[in-house]
């Protein structure tokens, strides 16, 4: 018995570690190179050292779609969201969606401004909503008060400081490069007018966002952007897929398979006065 344990064992810890097959080659990387040739692993030392983080920034730009992306009004993206519980199991909001008017100025990289209303349902069940119409919050049952509201936004609003962060007002720091989900990245630094930091990755070889970090009342709040499509008739890359971590624990990947912009959004979608008996999407 427990020399077949034992196998049993040996066999799970072959495959967790991807051990190859008998007669397949290691799969090994190799030792790091001495010291006099540690250029050689991708981000250990900062490239093209003279790129400063404002050049960094403008190239990221560039690279999400120019001013289609800079200068745009409206956004509505539409997918899933894969919900992870603490212990790995999944919940799936199989419906999911984000309405967003954007403001011209952005003061506060982690506060609502301008106009959002994120809603989810898991089949016929409502699973999350909040909505800002520029002046209150709402959930589902309506208005909520705004200590409660700043709150909720603090621990989610982060990434528009990429949009912003060539703004008046705004500074950008270069940080030491690093690997993004394996890819040599370009790691920059934005704070706000009101004083908020906000981390972001650039992917070296073709300068896409696939980073974002910032404190948050939930804790450090990381973001990995992977998946990227363009969206037909215009120069917008969308990345698809958002991994979202909280003190490095994943808790949820939000996938978006539709996008629309800059297009007219109703006001009244971004109120609320009563829970909706179906999905507004």
């Amino acid at each position: 018995m427990r020399r077949g344990v034992g196998l049993m064992m040996a066999a799970l810890l072959a495959a967790c570690a991807g051990v190859p097959e008998a007669g397949e080659a290691p799969r090994f990387d190799g030792p790091p190179p001495e010291v006099s040739r540690r250029g050689e692993m991708p981000a250990a030392v900062q490239a093209n050292p003279q790129l400063t983080a404002r050049e960094i920034l403008a190239a990221a730009h560039e690279a999400a779609g120019g001013e289609d992306w800079r200068g745009v009004k409206s956004l509505y993206l539409e997918g899933y969201n894969i919900i992870r519980r603490p212990d790995g199991s999944e919940v799936l909001w199989d419906r999911y969606a984000m309405w967003r008017e954007f403001s011209d100025t952005k003061a506060n990289a982690h506060a609502a401004e301008g106009k959002v209303r994120i809603e989810a349902w898991t089949g016929d069940a409502i699973a999350m909503l909040i909505a800002f119409d520029g002046e209150t919050t709402y959930d589902q049952n309506g208005p909520v008060p705004e200590d409660v509201a700043a709150r909720a936004w603090a621990s989610n609003f982060g990434f528009g400081a990429i949009r912003n962060g060539l703004d008046e007002g705004w500074t950008q720091a270069r940080l030491p490069d690093d690997l993004i989900d394996g890819a040599p990245a370009y790691m920059i630094a934005l704070t706000d007018p009101s004083g908020g930091r906000t981390i972001f990755g650039i992917r070296q070889s073709d300068f896409a966002t696939v980073y974002a970090g910032f404190g948050t009342p939930r804790g450090w709040h990381e973001r990995r952007y992977s998946h990227f499509f363009s969206v037909p008739g215009s120069r917008w890359v969308q990345p698809g897929r958002v991994r979202l971590h909280y003190d490095g624990v994943k808790a949820n990947e939000a996938v978006w398979t539709r996008v629309v912009i800059g297009e007219a959004i109703d006001p009244s979608v971004f109120v609320i006065t009563e829970p909706p008996a179906s999905p507004t999407f």
